[in-house]
């Protein structure tokens, strides 16, 4: 299963080129338009997407399916999602304390693939206070093993190993073959 994923693009208008993907995932902070311009660019029907900390307030458009907080199967594959960033500011949309993630990721149950907004905390974090992840994504992974995380937030392409949790953060777009990077 081929996935295109992509994370805090700044442009309206999708420069990534063009081919076929089996999923378009969108880690947030990113125009619904350039997505769906992606996804009619890789000939993809199925778009699954949380919403990043400078995303409205506003719900997705068909047929993007929003993930956060939500369990759905693609492909033979169990997918989740949590959206926005930790409170870093007094307001601002999509921010989270950090035992509200704890307590909301308790609910979730276990999955193949967790895409979300923000990083585990101290995986990937950016030493500007603002680019840290979630102590709750730790948790869950320690207690239920997904196989890979995918994020954005960080604004940087990396990939860490987590006890068996491949965590693989995204800035623009990457290609990926699923059955290649899961663990």
């Amino acid at each position: 299963m081929k996935a295109l994923i992509i994370a805090d693009v700044d442009d309206l208008k999708w420069r990534g080129g063009s081919g076929k993907a089996d999923i378009v995932i969108s880690c947030g902070d990113t125009a619904e338009c350039l997505v769906l311009e992606a996804a009619r660019a890789f000939m993809c029907d199925c778009i699954v997407a949380v919403k990043g900390n400078h995303d409205p307030d506003t719900p997705f458009m068909p047929p993007v399916v929003d993930l956060h907080l939500a369990v759905r199967e693609f492909g033979g594959l169990r997918f989740a999602g949590f959206g926005g960033a930790w409170r870093y500011k007094p307001r601002g949309l999509h921010l989270y304390e950090q035992d509200e993630v704890e307590a909301e990721l308790a609910k979730l149950p276990p999955v193949d693939i967790l895409v979300c907004h923000n990083s585990p905390l101290g995986v990937h974090d950016r030493p500007d206070g603002i680019h840290t992840g979630f102590s709750g994504l730790n948790t869950y992974i320690r207690q239920s093993r997904p196989r890979l995380l995918i994020h954005g937030h960080q604004h940087q392409n990396i990939e860490t190993l987590v006890d068996t949790t491949r965590v693989i953060g995204v800035y623009g777009h990457r290609l990926l073959d699923l059955p290649s990077v899961l663990p």
